[in-house]
């Protein structure tokens, strides 16, 4: 799989290493006043364009400075901590499963950013306050080996009740929700799909299918799905991972084939919204205001896909052919009020581990 979408998805996790401009490491926020420079607080997956960067200095005036901090969990942890002393102006990375954490605590100030016309409504999750700013969205869905069910006969699952049906007992691999970014994502489809206590039920059901959990994506798709080109050694052809993962799987290849060895059962997917807002004392406001509207941009916004193999928030965007030949639009993904998310998250894998693990 491409090494940019594999350390995206680690550092959701585990952490790894940001690209940036100016990396600013350890350092305060009065690095962030000096009116030349803007700096983006942000977690370790965030990556963009060296030129696209550059251009923005170009039309500003502003030189980025990227201050990675962890995963985004961890991101928005120190963003917390540090509330009205603040690491930089913006931050980018929170999501829709941490939103309502960060809007509690007061962590932004309301702008309304340039081009937010042309997001649609419903990745607009604070749109009567506008504190913070839709920038990307990807899809975690369950993914398939092609190669597999062709060579077996047999179609592959579409939805998350196909998933506990024998034709598909143990076959699939997920990661542990309380230790994984997608794993959280997995459960939450499910919550989404099955209610408050429907969900439980699916999950004794999948259980009793041969669901496997590991830690983490990596492990996952790497060790134990056998659809994968990094790895490909497992013996299960389904494995939760992300929409993304099979325009990522020809990224790197010479000859590009017909179809992606993998593929994306439609019915399974729970969506992710990164957000970025402007810090509550920030030392240059106006810097952070013009870095929101730029990551809203065009140009930025079609720079996202093959940086960090997610969606543009921008409808008007262009995806690359990569995307648009390789990859799945999903019209009707699962969904879940950050309120929602924020009031049960905790209780529900403290659930989901008792019934599974």
């Amino acid at each position: 799989m491409n090494s940019q979408l594999r350390r995206a998805i680690s550092a959701a996790l585990l952490g790894s290493l940001a690209l940036s401009v100016l990396v600013g490491c350890g350092e305060d926020a009065k690095s962030g006043s000096d009116s030349k420079t803007v700096t983006l607080v942000t977690h370790d997956s965030f990556a963009a364009s060296k030129a696209v960067l550059k251009e923005f200095t170009k039309e500003t005036g502003y030189k980025v400075r990227v201050q990675a901090g962890g995963d985004a969990g961890a991101a928005v942890n120190q963003a917390i901590l540090s509330k009205g002393h603040p690491q930089g102006d913006v931050f980018f990375g929170v999501d829709n499963t941490l939103l309502s954490r960060a809007l509690d605590n007061d962590l932004f100030t309301p702008y309304t950013a340039k081009g937010l016309d042309k997001v649609p409504a419903d990745l607009q999750l604070d749109r009567s306050e506008h504190r913070v700013t839709p920038v990307d969205f990807g899809d975690i869905c369950v993914n398939y080996d092609r190669k597999y069910f062709a060579d077996k006969k047999l179609a592959p699952p579409r939805t998350l009740d196909d998933l506990t049906r024998p034709a598909y007992k143990n076959l699939l691999v997920t990661e542990n929700a309380a230790t994984s970014s997608p794993g959280l994502g997995f459960l939450l489809a499910t919550a989404a799909k099955y209610g408050d206590d429907g969900w439980k039920g699916y999950w004794k059901k999948l259980r009793a299918n041969g669901v496997e959990v590991v830690d983490g994506w990596e492990q996952a798709y790497d060790d134990r799905f056998s659809g994968s080109a990094g790895g490909g050694k497992g013996d299960r052809p389904l494995v939760v991972s992300y929409a993304s993962s099979p325009p990522a799987e020809v990224a790197d290849t010479k000859s590009k084939p017909a179809k992606a060895p993998t593929g994306v059962a439609t019915g399974t997917c729970f969506r992710q919204v990164e957000f970025a807002g402007l810090l509550n004392g920030a030392g240059n406001t106006k810097g952070g205001k013009a870095l929101l509207d730029f990551l809203l941009s065009k140009r930025f916004q079609e720079d996202v896909p093959l940086n960090m193999y997610v969606n543009p928030a921008r409808e008007d965007a262009k995806l690359p052919e990569l995307f648009t030949r390789y990859g799945v639009r999903i019209g009707d993904s699962a969904t879940l009020a950050p309120q929602k998310i924020a009031k049960n998250r905790e209780s529900w894998v403290k659930t989901w581990s008792s019934l599974v693990l």
